[in-house]
Protein backbone atom coordinates (compact mmCIF):
# COMPACT_ATOMS: atom_id res chain seq x y z
CA UNK A 1 0.00 0.00 0.00
CA UNK A 2 2.69 2.25 0.12
CA UNK A 3 4.81 1.75 -2.55
CA UNK A 4 1.11 2.32 -4.22
CA UNK A 5 0.73 5.25 -2.30
CA UNK A 6 4.04 6.89 -3.72
CA UNK A 7 3.23 6.10 -7.20
CA UNK A 8 -0.03 8.05 -6.67
CA UNK A 9 1.89 11.00 -4.83
CA UNK A 10 4.43 10.70 -7.39
CA UNK A 11 1.83 10.97 -10.72
CA UNK A 12 -0.14 13.64 -8.94
CA UNK A 13 3.23 15.80 -8.41
CA UNK A 14 4.11 14.91 -12.59
CA UNK A 15 0.70 16.45 -13.46
CA UNK A 16 0.96 19.72 -11.26
CA UNK A 17 4.20 20.22 -12.78
CA UNK A 18 5.86 20.22 -9.37
CA UNK A 19 9.21 18.74 -10.84
CA UNK A 20 12.77 20.55 -11.79
CA UNK A 21 14.05 18.82 -14.73
CA UNK A 22 16.57 19.94 -17.55
CA UNK A 23 17.54 17.70 -20.44
CA UNK A 24 21.12 17.68 -21.72
CA UNK A 25 23.86 15.23 -23.15
CA UNK A 26 26.68 13.79 -21.47
CA UNK A 27 29.70 11.44 -21.03
CA UNK A 28 28.76 8.82 -19.00
CA UNK A 29 31.93 8.38 -16.27
CA UNK A 30 30.67 5.62 -13.61
CA UNK A 31 27.68 3.46 -12.94
CA UNK A 32 27.00 1.23 -9.74
CA UNK A 33 23.70 -0.69 -8.81
CA UNK A 34 21.14 0.75 -6.70
CA UNK A 35 18.59 -1.68 -5.53
CA UNK A 36 17.61 -4.53 -7.54
CA UNK A 37 16.98 -3.38 -10.73
CA UNK A 38 18.23 0.58 -10.48
CA UNK A 39 21.65 1.65 -10.96
CA UNK A 40 23.42 4.97 -10.13
CA UNK A 41 25.16 7.05 -12.63
CA UNK A 42 27.61 9.79 -12.86
CA UNK A 43 27.66 11.70 -15.85
CA UNK A 44 29.66 14.87 -16.84
CA UNK A 45 27.20 16.94 -18.92
CA UNK A 46 27.71 20.39 -21.12
CA UNK A 47 25.63 22.34 -19.26
CA UNK A 48 25.07 21.19 -15.75
CA UNK A 49 28.87 19.74 -14.99
CA UNK A 50 29.24 16.31 -13.04
CA UNK A 51 26.13 15.22 -12.11
CA UNK A 52 24.27 11.81 -10.67
CA UNK A 53 21.15 10.38 -10.74
CA UNK A 54 19.61 7.06 -10.67
CA UNK A 55 18.49 5.31 -13.85
CA UNK A 56 15.42 2.96 -13.22
CA UNK A 57 16.00 -0.41 -14.73
CA UNK A 58 19.67 0.58 -15.02
CA UNK A 59 20.52 -3.26 -14.18
CA UNK A 60 18.20 -4.69 -17.11
CA UNK A 61 19.25 -6.39 -20.22
CA UNK A 62 17.56 -3.34 -22.20
CA UNK A 63 19.36 -0.55 -20.31
CA UNK A 64 22.34 -2.34 -18.66
CA UNK A 65 24.36 -2.23 -22.38
CA UNK A 66 23.49 1.83 -22.47
CA UNK A 67 25.48 2.50 -19.74
CA UNK A 68 28.86 1.66 -20.17
CA UNK A 69 31.80 4.40 -19.29
CA UNK A 70 32.52 6.72 -21.93
CA UNK A 71 29.03 6.54 -23.81
CA UNK A 72 27.63 9.52 -24.71
CA UNK A 73 23.90 10.13 -23.79
CA UNK A 74 20.88 11.96 -24.37
CA UNK A 75 19.46 12.76 -20.71
CA UNK A 76 16.34 13.90 -19.10
CA UNK A 77 17.11 14.67 -15.07
CA UNK A 78 14.08 15.05 -12.65
CA UNK A 79 13.66 15.54 -9.20
CA UNK A 80 11.58 16.93 -6.59
CA UNK A 81 14.05 19.83 -5.46
CA UNK A 82 17.08 20.72 -6.98
CA UNK A 83 19.56 19.15 -4.35
CA UNK A 84 17.75 15.77 -3.96
CA UNK A 85 19.41 13.35 -6.49
CA UNK A 86 17.31 13.28 -8.90
CA UNK A 87 16.31 10.61 -11.64
CA UNK A 88 17.80 9.77 -15.25
CA UNK A 89 15.78 9.31 -18.10
CA UNK A 90 18.74 8.23 -20.92
CA UNK A 91 19.04 7.43 -24.72
CA UNK A 92 22.13 6.67 -26.45
CA UNK A 93 23.78 8.67 -28.55
CA UNK A 94 26.37 6.76 -29.37
CA UNK A 95 28.83 4.12 -27.97
CA UNK A 96 32.39 3.99 -27.14
CA UNK A 97 32.76 0.24 -26.35
CA UNK A 98 33.70 -1.16 -29.67
CA UNK A 99 36.25 1.13 -30.00
CA UNK A 100 37.84 1.37 -26.19
CA UNK A 101 38.00 -3.05 -26.29
CA UNK A 102 39.84 -2.45 -30.27
CA UNK A 103 43.47 -2.32 -27.63
CA UNK A 104 44.81 -2.18 -25.00
CA UNK A 105 45.83 1.60 -25.10
CA UNK A 106 42.66 2.58 -26.47
CA UNK A 107 41.00 0.59 -23.29
CA UNK A 108 42.79 2.13 -20.65
CA UNK A 109 42.75 5.72 -22.52
CA UNK A 110 38.85 5.71 -22.42
CA UNK A 111 39.09 4.49 -18.47
CA UNK A 112 42.03 7.09 -17.62
CA UNK A 113 39.76 10.30 -19.00
CA UNK A 114 36.78 9.02 -17.31
CA UNK A 115 38.46 8.33 -13.78
CA UNK A 116 40.00 11.74 -13.70
CA UNK A 117 36.76 13.58 -14.61
CA UNK A 118 34.79 11.78 -11.90
CA UNK A 119 38.30 11.99 -9.35
CA UNK A 120 38.29 15.96 -9.99
CA UNK A 121 35.49 17.93 -11.06
CA UNK A 122 33.03 19.23 -8.49
CA UNK A 123 29.51 18.36 -8.49
CA UNK A 124 27.21 20.06 -10.43
CA UNK A 125 29.42 22.91 -11.48
CA UNK A 126 29.48 23.77 -15.56
CA UNK A 127 32.64 23.29 -16.97
CA UNK A 128 31.94 23.92 -20.85
CA UNK A 129 34.86 24.08 -22.97
CA UNK A 130 36.35 21.37 -20.83
CA UNK A 131 33.23 18.87 -21.56
CA UNK A 132 33.64 19.65 -25.19
CA UNK A 133 37.61 18.88 -25.41
CA UNK A 134 36.54 15.70 -23.13
CA UNK A 135 34.54 14.56 -25.86
CA UNK A 136 36.28 15.33 -28.65
CA UNK A 137 39.42 13.56 -27.26
CA UNK A 138 37.02 10.57 -26.47
CA UNK A 139 35.99 10.49 -30.28
CA UNK A 140 39.79 10.06 -31.38
CA UNK A 141 39.87 6.88 -29.43
CA UNK A 142 41.95 4.20 -31.93
CA UNK A 143 43.38 6.62 -33.47
CA UNK A 144 46.64 5.72 -31.82
CA UNK A 145 49.30 7.80 -33.60
CA UNK A 146 47.83 10.88 -32.26
CA UNK A 147 45.52 10.07 -29.53
CA UNK A 148 48.78 10.26 -26.65
CA UNK A 149 49.49 13.43 -27.80
CA UNK A 150 45.78 14.59 -27.64
CA UNK A 151 45.70 12.92 -23.89
CA UNK A 152 48.60 15.44 -23.15
CA UNK A 153 46.92 18.27 -24.21
CA UNK A 154 43.45 17.16 -22.68
CA UNK A 155 45.50 16.53 -19.44
CA UNK A 156 46.97 20.05 -19.72
CA UNK A 157 44.00 21.62 -20.06
CA UNK A 158 42.20 19.56 -17.48
CA UNK A 159 44.92 21.35 -14.90
CA UNK A 160 44.27 24.82 -16.30
CA UNK A 161 40.46 24.06 -16.14
CA UNK A 162 40.48 23.59 -12.49
CA UNK A 163 43.17 25.71 -10.98
CA UNK A 164 46.39 23.89 -11.01
CA UNK A 165 47.73 24.77 -14.64
CA UNK A 166 50.97 25.92 -15.42
CA UNK A 167 52.56 29.08 -16.61
CA UNK A 168 55.04 28.43 -19.35
CA UNK A 169 55.07 31.79 -21.49
CA UNK A 170 58.74 32.43 -20.30
CA UNK A 171 61.31 32.06 -18.03
CA UNK A 172 60.41 32.48 -14.00
CA UNK A 173 64.16 33.56 -13.15
CA UNK A 174 65.46 35.40 -15.86
CA UNK A 175 61.62 36.49 -17.93
CA UNK A 176 63.39 35.20 -21.34
CA UNK A 177 60.56 32.87 -23.35
CA UNK A 178 63.96 31.39 -25.40
CA UNK A 179 64.90 27.89 -24.38
CA UNK A 180 62.48 26.88 -21.63
CA UNK A 181 63.43 23.65 -20.80
CA UNK A 182 62.00 23.05 -17.01
CA UNK A 183 59.03 23.72 -15.05
CA UNK A 184 59.36 24.85 -11.13
CA UNK A 185 57.18 21.98 -8.96
CA UNK A 186 56.90 24.91 -6.65
CA UNK A 187 55.31 27.88 -8.48
CA UNK A 188 54.18 25.64 -11.73
CA UNK A 189 56.36 28.09 -14.25
CA UNK A 190 58.59 27.47 -16.55
CA UNK A 191 62.48 28.09 -16.33
CA UNK A 192 65.15 28.47 -19.25
CA UNK A 193 68.38 26.22 -18.97
CA UNK A 194 70.20 29.70 -18.51
CA UNK A 195 67.66 30.61 -15.38
CA UNK A 196 68.30 27.09 -14.28
CA UNK A 197 71.61 27.19 -12.23
CA UNK A 198 72.08 25.30 -9.76
CA UNK A 199 68.62 24.10 -9.17
CA UNK A 200 68.35 22.24 -12.39
CA UNK A 201 67.86 18.63 -10.49
CA UNK A 202 65.28 19.92 -8.47
CA UNK A 203 62.97 20.91 -11.49
CA UNK A 204 60.86 18.85 -13.78
CA UNK A 205 61.15 18.15 -17.82
CA UNK A 206 59.48 20.42 -19.75
CA UNK A 207 59.85 19.25 -23.22
CA UNK A 208 59.47 21.23 -26.59
CA UNK A 209 55.77 19.44 -27.09
CA UNK A 210 54.20 21.34 -24.22
CA UNK A 211 55.21 24.11 -25.37
CA UNK A 212 53.35 23.91 -28.97
CA UNK A 213 56.91 23.15 -30.63
CA UNK A 214 58.56 20.40 -32.42
CA UNK A 215 57.76 17.00 -34.00
CA UNK A 216 55.63 15.74 -30.78
CA UNK A 217 57.70 12.18 -30.47
CA UNK A 218 56.34 9.79 -27.89
CA UNK A 219 59.41 10.02 -26.48
CA UNK A 220 58.39 13.47 -25.42
CA UNK A 221 55.29 12.73 -24.54
CA UNK A 222 56.00 10.27 -22.30
CA UNK A 223 58.44 13.01 -20.59
CA UNK A 224 55.55 15.22 -20.80
CA UNK A 225 53.10 13.04 -19.10
CA UNK A 226 55.73 12.72 -16.04
CA UNK A 227 55.88 16.33 -15.59
CA UNK A 228 51.63 16.74 -15.61
CA UNK A 229 51.52 13.64 -13.72
CA UNK A 230 52.74 15.18 -10.88
CA UNK A 231 51.12 18.02 -10.66
CA UNK A 232 48.06 16.07 -10.89
CA UNK A 233 49.59 14.27 -7.81
CA UNK A 234 51.24 16.90 -5.95
CA UNK A 235 48.81 20.02 -6.33
CA UNK A 236 45.31 18.86 -7.47
CA UNK A 237 44.92 15.64 -5.58
CA UNK A 238 45.99 17.23 -2.40
CA UNK A 239 43.21 19.58 -2.72
CA UNK A 240 40.88 17.29 -3.23
CA UNK A 241 41.60 15.29 0.11
CA UNK A 242 44.72 13.94 -0.71
CA UNK A 243 42.83 11.36 -2.13
CA UNK A 244 45.69 8.86 -4.16
CA UNK A 245 44.65 9.62 -7.95
CA UNK A 246 42.71 7.19 -9.65
CA UNK A 247 45.25 4.05 -10.79
CA UNK A 248 43.54 4.38 -14.40
CA UNK A 249 45.57 6.96 -15.18
CA UNK A 250 48.72 4.64 -14.03
CA UNK A 251 47.50 1.81 -16.25
CA UNK A 252 47.33 4.34 -19.35
CA UNK A 253 50.49 5.50 -19.09
CA UNK A 254 52.33 1.83 -18.70
CA UNK A 255 50.48 1.13 -21.84
CA UNK A 256 51.48 3.39 -23.72
CA UNK A 257 55.22 3.53 -22.11
CA UNK A 258 55.22 0.13 -23.23
CA UNK A 259 54.77 0.56 -26.88
CA UNK A 260 58.25 3.37 -26.93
Amino acid sequence: MQRLAGCVLLALDVLRGRFLDWRDHGILLTVRRHGETAAIIDVFTEGHGRHAGVVRGGTSRKVAPILQPGAQLDLLWRARLEDHLGSYQVEPLRSRAAVALSGRLPLSGLNAVTSLLAFALPEREPHSDLYRRSEQLLDLLGQDEIWPLAYLQWEMALLDELGFGMDLSACAVTGSDQDLAYVSPKSGRAVSRAGAGQWVDRLLDLPPVMLGQGGASDGEVARALRTTGYFLEHRLAPALGSRPLPEARGRFVDAFTRRL
